[in-house]
């Protein structure tokens, strides 16, 4: 069954660059639509995947009612991205369950986890917890994205769904300080095992940044090319108005677009606007949000 585990990747990495597929695995529609998002949009910022590498484990072997193998593996691809005379490395982890019948593939697909908690209503008086001046250090916010983006700090809780406390781990070790303990519908902060709503919910951290007048306080902008590095997007894949996806920019593309790292689904480098991703539909909203320095 590993067999049948490593032909399905190599037939997805042919699929990606290109190449001949080398056996006879049938990817399903939606990989195949993934794939093909991802590659028309390297065409359209006139970039071409030169070169990907896939490594996968199995994580757990299962069979149910049915006699159907189920493994869950964890699959890390690495993408070699030729834009004009850049290269640069792309890389994506993430869990997928195969359904194998038989020692025949039935389906593979990815394990979401999508945060989908809404919680909004904190306070913005955070004036008395933290009004001295700091600057933000937007390299070391960097530095700690590229260092922890496919691991987890032990100094910081991990959550199953884990790509806001990311979020705010970068952009605290870049100096902004936690406002708001103990009360967790008030300020941005995580200690003692405790943490705000805004410290590890998307969409609390999109409406704190939106409103935040001390502390950590950010500027919202209409472009994604207008923000730097250590510079926050938030994402609302259905565009419903509720933000589930939060990321951070860790360098520009040579058409000066944000290439971002995020956790859950782990990523490094990848472009900015997500339509590679299977939790995309078109409908998707963003928000720009530009760290400000306080004082």
């Amino acid at each position: 069954m590993k067999e049948q585990l490593r032909n399905l990747i190599e037939a997805k990495v042919d699929h990606i660059v290109g190449n001949h597929v080398r056996n006879e695995v049938v990817l399903s529609e939606k990989d195949r639509e993934v794939i093909e998002r991802k590659k028309a949009l390297c065409q359209r910022r006139s970039a071409e995947i030169v070169k990907c590498r896939a490594n996968s484990r199995v994580l757990n072997k299962t069979t149910d009612e049915h006699d159907a193998t189920n493994l869950l593996y964890h699959v890390h691809y690495q993408y070699l991205i030729k834009q004009g005379g850049h290269l640069y490395l792309e890389e994506q982890c993430g869990e997928r369950n195969a359904v194998f019948k038989e020692n025949e593939l039935i389906e593979d697909y990815e394990i979401t986890y999508i945060d989908d908690q809404t919680y909004e209503t904190f306070s913005r008086e955070m004036e008395e917890e933290s009004s001295r001046s700091y600057h933000y250090d937007r390299l070391a916010a960097v530095r700690y994205a590229e260092r922890w983006w496919n691991s987890y700090n032990p100094k910081y809780k991990k959550f199953e769904v884990d790509c806001t406390n990311y979020i705010s781990q970068c952009v605290h070790e870049g100096g902004v300080p936690m406002t708001g303990y103990p009360n967790r519908s008030k300020g941005w902060w995580m200690r003692n095992n405790n943490w705000s709503y805004s410290w590890s919910v998307a969409h609390a951290f999109r409406w704190f940044l939106s409103g935040s007048t001390s502390g950590l306080r950010a500027k919202e902008v209409s472009s994604a090319q207008e923000l730097l590095l250590g510079d926050v997007i938030c994402y609302d894949f259905e565009g419903d108005g509720r933000f589930n996806h939060t990321t951070i920019v860790v360098a520009k593309d040579s058409e000066g677009m944000p290439l971002v790292n995020a956790h859950t689904y782990n990523s490094r480098m990848r472009y900015w606007a997500y339509e590679d991703s299977t939790a995309y539909t078109p409908n998707i909203k963003y928000k720009y949000f530009s760290i400000l320095d306080n004082g």
